[in-house]
């Protein structure tokens, strides 16, 4: 199946929610419905005469409207919506335009779908009245001319008077239901096969826009090019490229809508939405499939893997309710105004979507802090860490990324954790560049968040590409030049560091300066380091550290000296990281574990 099958799948599954308004959710359109933002509410009473009139905040719910096949993707030609309409429609100055919304209202309210509410409001904008009872009620204002200076604003109707249907036109489900018969009787025209239910029906000429609402007037499918005849040399006629069912269509397009709205989650301009057709609850292949919060107890490496299990197992009970259970996800982006692009869609069996997640985030995860919690970094993490200039935003030091390169590649890390594809070695190695770097960031934290990911990835790289498994506990005898001088770079900035005071915690060590030019001449630098810390910095320290420090330096030297001597000043690879993220977090915790034991002596 396609999108739109699967969109028009999920509408019929969810027809219990149309029209059904939810706090802090857009609803489910009907058929021949859309939804927009009204500016001006009226209240008519069932007379026809005024009420009230207010102005309607940017806060203020969207709501549903009814709409026909032309107006619902109008443009700037003159096309009316039969109720909920702009001023521009309803002002008695403007009588080409108020003349056709009198007389398509004037059809709807003389059929035989009439509505007791559609009376009154046929009777209110007749009289002329408008814009006076605006003005007096203080709602717009006028120009030099004498006419209104918003002619855009939408106008919502509440009708009062009409016994159990008072209130508001656009809650009104039997209005909807009204409006859809008498639609679907005026258009009612040759059938033919619809594409995506397979029945005989009423084709469909123009399809809805605004799936995607900061995109509005983007369409997925176009259905107005008679000037370049791009169909030419395939088809005899437009609509022979795409036959689809009105009815379908508006299904279809609707549920897109409602599910970019309420589901849908915006990286860099672009629409990520992942759903299952049937309304189970889907986890985002965005994010990590488990999360542990840090005020939980620490998570070992052997527990997260049973902790990730646990919660995959979880998952696949929730969505195995439905034997036939698919995932679907797709990404949307327009790079004109009038062009909605589907730029990723995929749909996959539930158990297959969650052993995917799984898999990807059992070899892509790391420790997050230096509290031995684990966790799968989300995608926007990895090329935030990539690619991302620090910036000060409220106060608070952060990663941002260039939109286009936001959105560009975590869709291509989507893609490689949906399909199972490899991870991307130019985005493993701007990590690594930028955890080579930690005077390159103001903020301490976003270095330890740089560093952090840039290990997990290394760690997901090297089974991909290797079937290798990096170990996540301090390896002191690992045969890895890079490794252990890793390690080495560790312990020289931990020395430097146990000379500091409170007052210099902020000063950047000797280690860190040096480790972006560290990285490409190792022993050169290393060499340089180890005089330093020879003459200003182990003297310092006690005795017993001292001698700890210079026993796990000769270890580590010991080890590199084992190589053949031609590789000591090589270049260093990837896993060097590892082994500076294993031995800083092993020394911190062991000084935690120092301190903790001399304040328990001291009592």
């Amino acid at each position: 199946m396609g999108l739109l099958q699967q969109a028009y799948k999920t509408y019929e599954s969810h027809k219990s929610e149309i029209g059904t308004t939810k706090q802090g959710q857009e609803p489910l359109a009907p058929v021949s419905h859309m939804i927009t933002r009204a500016q001006i509410e009226i209240t008519v009473n069932q007379k026809g005469e005024f009420v009230s009139a207010s102005l309607l905040g940017k806060d203020v719910e969207k709501i549903i409207v009814p709409v026909t096949e032309e107006s619902s993707g109008r443009t700037s030609a003159p096309c009316p919506h039969p109720l909920d309409e702009q001023l521009s429609y309803l002002v008695p100055y403007n009588s080409v335009k108020r003349e056709m919304y009198l007389n398509q209202l004037g059809e709807w309210k003389d059929s035989d779908y009439s509505n007791v509410k559609l009376l009154p409001v046929y009777k209110y904008v007749s009289n002329g009245t408008i814009i006076d009872d605006l003005v007096r009620s203080k709602v717009v204002s006028l120009n030099t001319k004498g006419q209104i200076k918003d002619e855009k604003a939408l106008v919502r109707w509440i009708v009062n008077g009409v016994g159990e249907s008072s209130g508001p036109c656009w809650t009104d489900k039997q209005l909807f239901s009204d409006y859809i018969g008498f639609y679907r009787a005026k258009n009612s025209t040759e059938e033919n096969i619809c594409m995506i239910s397979g029945d005989k029906t009423t084709l469909a000429k123009q399809h809805p826009k605004g799936i995607i609402s900061m995109n509005g007037n983007a369409k997925l499918i176009s259905a107005n090019d008679k000037s370049g005849f791009t169909f030419r040399g395939r088809f005899e006629q437009d609509w022979q490229a795409a036959t689809i069912g009105y009815e379908q269509s508006q299904e279809a397009h609707s549920a897109l809508r409602w599910l970019a709205a309420n589901q849908g989650v915006i990286i860099g301009g672009r629409t990520f939405l992942c759903w299952n057709p049937e309304g189970l609850k889907a986890p985002s292949p965005l994010k990590p499939l488990f999360t542990i919060q840090p005020r939980e107890s620490e998570v070992k490496h052997v527990s997260y893997r049973k902790e990730l299990y646990k919660t995959m197992i979880g998952w696949k009970e929730q969505l195995s309710e439905n034997a036939s259970g698919v995932t679907v996800i797709a990404v949307f982006d327009a790079a004109t105004t009038g062009r909605l692009a589907i730029t990723y869609y995929n749909e996959l069996l539930s158990s297959d979507f969650l052993d995917r997640l799984y898999k990807w985030d059992e070899h892509c995860q790391w420790f997050y802090t230096f509290q031995n919690l684990q966790q799968a970094p989300s995608l926007r993490q990895i090329i935030e860490c990539a690619y991302g200039i620090e910036r000060e935003e409220k106060g608070v030091a952060r990663l941002v990324v260039d939109d286009r390169i936001l959105r560009q590649h975590v869709q291509r890390l989507l893609s490689c954790r949906v399909d199972c594809a490899r991870f991307p070695l130019d985005i493993l190695q701007q990590l690594v560049q930028r955890a080579s770097t930690p005077q390159a960031f103001n903020d301490k934290r976003n270095f330890r968040r740089v560093l952090s990911t840039a290990c997990a990835v290394i760690k997901k790289v090297y089974y991909d590409y290797r079937r290798e498994e990096i170990e996540m506990a301090l390896e002191p005898q690992k045969k890895d030049r890079s490794y252990q001088f890793g390690r080495l770079l560790a312990v020289m900035e931990k020395i430097e560091t146990d000379t500091y005071s409170e007052i210099d915690d902020k000063r950047v060590t000797n280690a860190m300066r040096l480790q972006s030019v560290f990285c490409r001449e190792p022993m050169h630098y290393a060499e340089i380091l180890e005089r330093q810390m020879e003459k200003a910095y182990l003297p310092k320290l006690k005795p017993k550290a001292r001698g700890f420090y210079k026993k796990t330096l000769g270890q580590i030297f010991d080890i590199i000296s084992q190589e053949p001597e031609s590789n000591w000043n090589k270049p260093l690879g990837d896993t060097y990281l590892i082994g500076y993220y294993l031995q800083r977090n092993e020394l911190y915790t062991r000084k935690n574990k120092e301190e903790a034991e001399d304040e328990s002596a001291a009592e």
